[in-house]
Parts: C-alpha cells; structure tokens; sequence
C-alpha cells in the first residue's frame, strides 16, 4: 500500500506522467511492495523554494507506506526516485527532497488491514 504523491514546481505531461508512474511502479519492489498495490499522485506547478530560491526544477517526494521498511530499502528507493526524475523530466538528485513515512493504520475498502 505505497501512496507516492509528488510536488513539482514545473509542468510535466501526460507522457512524462505514465513514464514516471510506470517506472515507480517497477521500484517500489524494492520497499517489498508492488505495483497492483501502488497509487501516485501528481501536483504540478508548486511554489517550490530550496536553498533561499525558487528553481524551475525541483521536487518534493512523498513515499507513504503501510509498514515499514528498512533503512536500506528507503536508501535504494531514493536513489531510484532521483533516477527517474532525472531521466524523465531532468530534475537534478540534488534538488529532490524524498520522505517516507511509515504506518500501521491504512484504510481501504471500508475497513482498516
């Protein structure tokens, strides 16, 4: 039950959106999850500042995860993420800011696992 929700400061489209959503999908093994399990999300055009300054590429990753994962795992997963962004949309690893976070309570389908 990965949820990786994203915050853009640029506008990416919708082939870059399936490029992205497709290779996180193939990554996400790496947590010990899968893709039939993993929903993305996508926030374009964020008012996004790092380093004092607001630069057209960057990105905010947010890894949500039923569970936990080990630090190693997180380790690998990041530098996939920074892979990806910066194959698909050119963003720089060191403009990605990636955070995971872990839980036991993770609802769906009316109930809770």
């Amino acid at each position: 039950m990965p949820f990786i929700n994203t915050k853009y400061s640029q506008t990416i489209t919708p082939d870059e959106e399936e490029q992205i959503k497709s290779a996180l999908g193939k990554a996400v093994s790496v947590l010990g999850k899968t893709e039939s399990w993993l929903m993305v999300g996508f926030e374009q055009e964020c008012s996004l500042y790092f380093r004092g300054e607001k630069s057209e590429k960057l990105a905010f990753v947010d890894v949500s995860l039923y569970g936990r994962a080990e630090p190693s795992a997180c380790d690998q997963m990041t530098a996939e993420i920074c892979r990806i962004y910066g194959e698909v949309l050119g963003i720089p690893a060191d403009h990605i800011y990636v955070k995971y976070t872990p839980t036991d309570n993770w609802g769906w389908n009316g109930g809770n696992f």
